[in-house]
């Protein structure tokens, strides 16, 4: 657009006067400038205002004397004289005219045949032809535009370039636009004098004569435009009309960039815009253009950031011209990076005098005040050149070298300065490409080396350069380029595309000239400890580093003690425990618990050393670092360094944390010992092919830490910790079984639930007002003072877990004394409560004690003392405690709980122990290269171990829950099977655990709820809980149930089993394989549980078993013996009236049976020439018809005949007797039921 050039423009001061309607500047314009307004002043003057204040006339006579020296106005009124309304009739006919015949133009309404040309015809015309000509010219560009297609055309009008006639033309232009803003709205105006010469000139004056418009013109330019404006010269038409305009207007231009932005149009023009309005800032301020472009370019908005970059790429391909916008961004960018730039600064390489010279010419360093614009100035290049593409020149590839290399003072802003160069000259390798560059390059990382701990020190950071420089260099030595192309984007803070075979010019630098691997780990070990590590902290941490050191085992290879790392673990403050988010890093799991991790993996060597195939990550433990040397291997922490940190904790598991180290640093020692002990044991192959044995901790280190109350803390900093409390729990779980059960996690929730917490609230003090001493005391008197004792109990269910950890000793060790009649029920739960909760911080400990106090009197006498590994071989040392704990409900839940926690234990410790001594002993015997037989039978030994373990404990148990003949007589006068199956039966269950009694109910209650049936009772109790237990195990491993029950067991508490363990009907699936034992015991065991799971479960499966049983019976009868014939079905046939109770369709098979058993043991007594009544004859007929038989006459007179006869009788006549017993036992079922 240079042809309007040489035109006026209207001023901001004139654009502002209209816009503000100011007189008094109008006033000061001169005539040349209003002569550019006129149209609107004329209009303001002659028709009637909608403001009729005093305010406004005034301003109106200052108008009209304005305006009444200039000539140009008569032409004006006389324009506004015409009648609008006719014209906008005429030109609605031509617009028709011209739909229909297509466009063309041919015929015109508004203008006849023209005698001459456009203009002479504009001269000579009066106002309303002059309005007419200029009105059917902008139409037919307003036609032409809207059957275009979007394809840009320049429309040659001699009306709009005859310079002469300019001004009349744009007054015209102005009143048909003003006039008639239906016909002509202003936007499309705007959009077609685009088309026109001199098109900005018009556009410009018509905006300013419609001041209001100026938003609403410059969006539909805008919305219409080019997404790519200096594409096309349209767009480039278009840019420049909207610079003119925000020239005239220059309050909106950000408003108008905004525009541009939020469209994603015309790109060009928001530079522009940039470039021509330069505000007055201070030099060390960050420039528009680069806060503008960082912005595109670095923003959020994912489209923006493509639009940008195409226009970047697209620039760049056309020839390079002045007047493009993309190279006078390009040519500012540079000024503003050389303004920068240290004085002196070239390429020439100075000598070692000139290094030891800081004010050298050559190497001043950057002013303080342009640290941060330098900062901005490199991540807008990166983002240039990475993001959009930008292709550097030859000069600005020089300039951004020189910037790079140069030494910024010792500041916080310096120290990033100098990580932003580093990591764009690792992203953008292409910028050293002479010998002289790159020397410069490497004297400016040597600098950096040199110059770390001063500016660590003076800029007052705790992260600086130095541990960036290190970690990039393990990552060359270790060819993890992609990490390093990661650890660039981080540190950028941008997306980048990096090639890593670009990165290979900087490997062969790094790792032969500047970082050597025996430098890297030498410099590592002197990297100071992060204080006060936290997520605060900007820059890459030594953790990082050492990280990866121990990763590649840089410390073995070149014999570096890694002892002090150990201090890194050690010096984790409790503000580190955040999510590394903020840098962009994996979270805490993945990177503090994988240094953890390796820490003792550092001894690990790939196996391809040896031959071997490697392992998924952890290869072997305390293992050389090369073939070649096979004595470089460290050390672990040692136990007295471990126990340093838990220095302060009383007790192991019971200890309150009052050490000097916080309990995050403990978190982490606790997942390095559980980590090394499960590399030790997952590399016992390994380490037995090396002959190579190393040293596990010890138990009495385990016993002297937390672990439960490090694991609870954790449990309430899970958001702090991220992942370091899963993984916590996943090594619990596999090493401390016990320490994670169920049971525990639900007690826990008990203890701190909202009730608890509102009991707590009534403790008035921190400090609990009775002492250890005062509790035992109470304890001895328990019997005589049980008030006092329950006074200070109920006191301490107030305390916390830890406040409460003082008084677990007194606690446990006067559990005996509970033992004597006449202990308060209320005391007995108080102290059972107490003891979960102590169970939730210190269980191990607590487990011990405990053992140890309810031992017997006998053993109490011999000082034995049981520790914790005796019981984790033995864990039925549990149940060798004095007997009346077997009949105090309270105690005997605690023994369970502790009973069911070893037995987890002793699975641990055996898996455990077979595989540290697995491979060792096949090692030895010289096993290596056989088959695995040893080993196999070693586990099978090993499994045959806790299968008896369980299944004793399983068989103890249940021995517990018989009664003692004294029970038996008061549950039902001495038939102690028999009254038990009916206490049993006569319950619809067996009710769980009953919390009865109060402060003052005693033991001495005893008899009274023993008379209620036995429901009340501590026995009743006693098997609630030992059933809840057997069902856990059952439901753990099913294989338990299965073995006790091949077992077997006094067949008096089968009631109680079935009905109390509601997982016995996993029984059902071997029932078949135990009545297929050969031991007739195991039969009649098998029938009598299945009649009673048959009454219990009356499942299809249950069915098909007892038709299974019956058969069997069956088989049974032809071939058993006359003895044993009798001693199978003397016991099993009662339980064939359970099968018909539980299943009706069953009575025929049974009946079929019983018949057969009749006749066999009737032949037997007939052959003895005996006396005996026509049994078969009776059965028979019992069989079909017993609705017949009156059932009271038949049972009583058998009652009868029993009683008489059946004392001298001889085995066959009890069998026939007692088939008709059952017999009418089963006639007597069916008819009750009907």
């Amino acid at each position: 657009m240079a042809d309007s050039v040489s035109l006026q423009f209207v001023s901001p001061y004139a654009f502002e006067a209209m816009q503000k309607v100011d007189v008094a500047r109008l006033a000061a314009l001169s005539d040349p400038e209003l002569r550019l307004l006129l149209p609107c002043l004329v209009r303001m003057a002659l028709c009637a205002p909608a403001d009729q204040s005093n305010a406004w006339a005034q301003d109106k006579k200052l108008i009209l004397r304005l305006l009444s020296g200039v000539e140009a106005v008569n032409s004006i009124v006389a324009l506004l004289s015409v009648d609008f309304h006719a014209l906008e009739q005429d030109a609605r006919k031509e617009q028709q005219l011209r739909h229909k015949a297509g466009g063309s133009n041919g015929e015109s309404i508004l203008v006849s045949q023209l005698q001459h040309g456009l203009t002479l015809e504009f001269e000579h015309s009066d106002p309303l032809r002059r309005l007419r000509l200029a009105l059917s010219e902008l139409l037919a560009i307003m036609n032409k535009l809207a059957d275009s297609n979007g394809e840009f055309f320049l429309k040659s009008s001699e009306l709009f370039e005859s310079p002469v006639y300019l001004e009349e033309v744009a007054d015209v232009l102005c009143i048909l636009q003003a006039e008639l803003p239906s016909l002509l709205p202003i936007t499309e105006v705007a959009e077609a004098l685009l088309h026109v010469r001199n098109g900005e000139w018009f556009l410009c004056l018509l905006v300013a004569n419609v001041p209001d418009s100026f938003s609403e013109v410059c969006r539909g330019l805008i919305k219409n435009g080019e997404r790519q404006d200096e594409e096309s010269v349209g767009g480039r038409r278009r840019t420049e009309a909207l610079r003119q305009l925000c020239q005239m207007n220059p309050s909106q231009a950000l408003n108008i960039r905004a525009m541009v932005v939020e469209e994603c149009h015309l790109p060009g023009l928001g530079v522009a815009l940039i470039l021509d309005y330069k505000p007055d800032t201070a030099d060390e301020a960050v420039s528009p253009l680069v806060s503008y472009v960082s912005g595109l370019l670095l923003g959020t908005n994912g489209k923006v950031r493509t639009w940008f970059s195409m226009f970047i790429r697209n620039g760049q391909q056309r020839k390079r011209e002045s007047s493009s916008v993309l190279w006078q961004m390009r040519r500012q960018l540079l000024l503003e990076l050389v303004a920068i730039l240290p004085r002196s600064r070239s390429t020439h390489v100075p000598n070692d005098s000139d290094m030891d010279s800081e004010s050298s010419s050559g190497y001043s360093g950057l002013r303080e005040e342009h640290v941060v614009k330098a900062s901005a100035l490199l991540r807008l290049y990166c983002a240039l050149m990475g993001i959009a593409g930008l292709r550097p020149t030859d000069e600005e590839a020089e300039q951004l070298l020189q910037l790079m290399t140069s030494r910024p003072p010792a500041t916080p802003a310096g120290v990033r300065f100098v990580s932003l160069s580093f990591c764009k000259l690792l992203a953008f390798s292409t910028l050293v490409s002479t010998p002289e560059q790159e020397q410069l390059m490497v004297m400016w990382l040597s600098w950096m080396i040199k110059e770390e701990e001063y500016f660590e020190s003076a800029a007052g950071v705790s992260a600086s350069f130095g541990e960036m420089l290190l970690l990039v260099a393990m990552y060359f030595h270790s060819n993890q380029l992609s990490a390093i192309i990661e650890l660039v984007c981080s540190t950028l803070g941008m997306k980048i595309a990096i090639k890593p075979s670009s990165l290979s010019k900087m490997k062969t630098i790094f790792t032969q000239e500047i970082f050597t691997e025996q430098v890297v780990t030498a410099h590592a070990v002197r990297v100071a400890v992060t204080n006060n590590l936290s997520a605060n902290i900007t820059g890459f941490l030594p953790i990082h580093c050492i990280y990866q050191l121990l990763r590649s085992r840089a410390f073995t290879k070149h014999k570096v003690s890694i002892k002090r790392i150990a201090r890194l673990i050690r010096m984790f403050p409790h503000n580190y425990i955040v999510s590394l988010k903020d840098w962009n890093l994996p979270p805490l799991e993945s990177r503090i618990a994988r240094l953890i991790r390796m820490f003792p993996h550092n001894y690990i060597v790939s196996l391809k050393d040896w031959n071997l195939p490697p392992l998924e990550s952890i290869n072997s433990i305390l293992t050389p670092a090369s073939k070649t040397n096979p004595e470089a291997t460290n050390q672990p922490i040692t136990e007295q360094e471990i126990l340093n940190v838990f220095q302060g904790l009383a007790g192991g598991d019971g200890g309150k944390v009052r050490s000097q180290y916080t309990i995050t640093t403990q978190l982490l020692i606790l997942y390095y010992i559980l980590s090394y002990e499960e590399a030790l044991l997952a590399n016992t192959k390994t380490l037995a092919l090396m002959q190579k044995k190393p040293k596990s901790y010890s138990p009495a280190l385990m016993d002297q830490i937390p672990i439960k109350h490090l694991i609870r803390q954790a449990q309430g900093l899970q958001q702090e910790l991220g992942g370091l409390h899963s993984a916590l729990l996943r090594l619990l779980a596999t090493n401390y079984p016990h320490l994670c059960m169920v049971e525990d996690w639900i007690s826990e929730e008990e203890v701190t639930g909202t009730l608890p917490l509102l009991r707590k609230m009534l403790l008035t003090s921190s400090s609990c007002k009775y002492s250890q001493t005062q509790l035992r005391e109470a304890f001895q008197n328990v019997l005589s003072g049980g008030p006092r004792l329950l006074r200070i109990l109920e006191h301490l269910t107030l305390l916390s877990a830890g406040d409460l950890i003082p008084y677990a000793e007194a606690l446990t060790a006067s559990m005996g004394l509970l033992l004597e009649d006449g202990v308060s029920r209320r005391i007995l739960q108080t102290v059972s409560k107490l003891w979960m909760v102590l169970n939730t911080v210190m269980p191990r400990k607590l487990w011990v004690m405990t053992v140890n106090a309810l031992q017997p009197s006998v053993k109490l006498l011999r000082q034995q003392k049981y520790t914790q590994n005796d019981l984790m071989v033995d864990p039925l040392i549990v149940l060798r405690c004095d007997s009346r704990v077997f009949r105090c409900p309270p105690l005997m839940d605690i023994t369970l709980h502790m009973l069911n926690g070893y037995l987890l234990a002793s699975k641990a410790y055996l898996n455990a122990h077979l595989k540290e001594t697995a491979e060792f002993e096949r090692s030895n015997l010289g096993l290596s290269g056989q088959p695995d037989t040893p080993e196999v039978t070693r586990e099978e030994l090993k499994n045959a171990l806790l299968a008896a373990q369980d299944s004793a404990a399983v068989q103890i148990l249940l021995e517990v829950c018989l009664p003692s003949p004294q029970e038996e007589l008061q549950l039902g006068g001495g038939g102690g099977a028999d009254s038990l199956l009916r206490s049993v039966q006569s319950a619809p269950g067996i009710p769980m655990r009953k919390q009865v009694g109060d402060a003052g109910a005693g033991r001495g209650a005893q008899g009274e709820r023993e008379a209620e049936g036995g429901l009340l009772s501590d026995l009743r109790e006693v098997q609630c809980l030992i059933c809840c237990l057997l069902h856990q195990m059952f439901i753990a491993d099913p294989n338990i149930a299965k073995l006790v029950h091949f077992q077997g067991y006094p067949q008096a508490l089968l009631p109680l089993t079935v009905a109390g363990i509601p997982s016995m009907h996993i029984c059902l699936d071997f029932i078949p394989e135990l009545l297929t034992q050969p031991q007739l015991e195991k039969q009649i065991f098998a029938i009598q549980l299945l009649s009673h799971l048959c009454t219990q479960y009356a499942l299809p499966k249950s069915l098909s078993v007892a038709r299974l049983a019956i058969s069997v019976m069956g088989t049974l009868l032809t071939v058993l013996t006359r003895a044993k014939r009798f001693a199978f079905f003397m016991p099993t046939l009662p339980c064939l009236v359970s099968f018909c109770k539980a299943f009706p369709p069953l009575f025929d098979d049974v009946m079929s049976l019983l018949v057969q058993v009749g006749q066999v043991s009737a032949a037997d007594v007939t052959t003895k020439a005996r006396d005996i009544d026509p049994l078969i004859a009776r059965l028979q007929y019992l069989r079909q018809k017993p609705q017949e038989i009156p059932l009271s006459e038949s049972k009583c007179s058998l009652r009868k005949r029993s009683a008489e006869d059946l004392g001298g009788a001889d085995p066959d006549v009890q069998l026939c007797y007692h088939i008709e017993a059952t017999f009418m036992d089963i006639i007597s079922s069916s008819t009750q039921a009907l």
